[in-house]
């Protein structure tokens, strides 16, 4: 991934905030037919090594866990927030009109070897954790217990469970930190304006970088 060294992100806990908030990763894998790409919630498991694992889980019918060539390392890509920018957001577009459009994003890479888990108590326990942490801001939140056991057995038989141990992660925050500082509040105020979650989200991330003095 191309990242200039101001939109480069390298806290871990940044990195992980993202992926728990994000958990929906592209998963790029390598096999005999070249590179395969599936979406796949990952949720990110502290083990004690330097950088973590990530895991989640795949229908058995899903030939990732059987045609990957575990030689190669996965790639696990997950988008935070993203938002088109116009130039009309540039207070500086009126100055000299020196202003092109672009796109500000945050995303977070991680690379690792794949593993395959087929015991049913790790799957059982993989989905059951992932569900606790999507189902944790509902009012009532879910749990896998509260499904028929003989329902829940039938189909946690049909999932294969996966981990990466992650040996390299990579963070990139494009949001506006090379441009002036009049252009940074024009665009996190312009973006509060539209009626749009994600719009919304990345004006406050405009707005955490600026106030970190993070200006490239």
């Amino acid at each position: 991934m191309y990242t200039p060294q101001h939109f480069e992100e390298t806290r871990s806990e940044v990195l992980q905030s993202l992926v728990r908030a994000h958990p929906l990763s592209t998963l790029v894998t390598f096999s005999a037919d070249g590179l395969v790409a599936n979406l796949i919630p990952m949720q990110f498991r502290p083990d004690g090594s330097e950088h973590g694992a990530l895991v989640g889980h795949v229908a058995r019918a899903n030939r990732i866990w059987q045609d990957t060539d575990f030689n190669v390392p996965a790639l696990a890509v997950f988008q935070g927030p993203a938002h088109y920018i116009s130039p009309s957001l540039y207070p500086t577009k009126r100055e000299h009109g020196k202003v092109v459009p672009t796109w500000n994003y945050a995303v977070v890479q991680a690379r690792g070897v794949l593993k395959v888990h087929q015991d049913p108590d790790w799957i059982r326990a993989q989905v059951s954790a992932l569900t606790q942490q999507q189902e944790s801001a509902m009012p009532a939140p879910w749990s896998v217990d509260d499904a028929p056991s003989e329902y829940t057995d039938a189909l946690l038989k049909a999932l294969v469970g996966i981990e990466i141990q992650i040996n390299r992660w990579s963070g990139k925050w494009k949001v506006s930190q090379n441009q002036p500082p009049v252009n940074r509040v024009g665009v996190a105020s312009g973006l509060d304006s539209i009626d749009d979650a994600q719009a919304r989200a990345m004006a406050a991330l405009v707005r955490d970088r600026d106030e970190r003095g993070e200006r490239g």
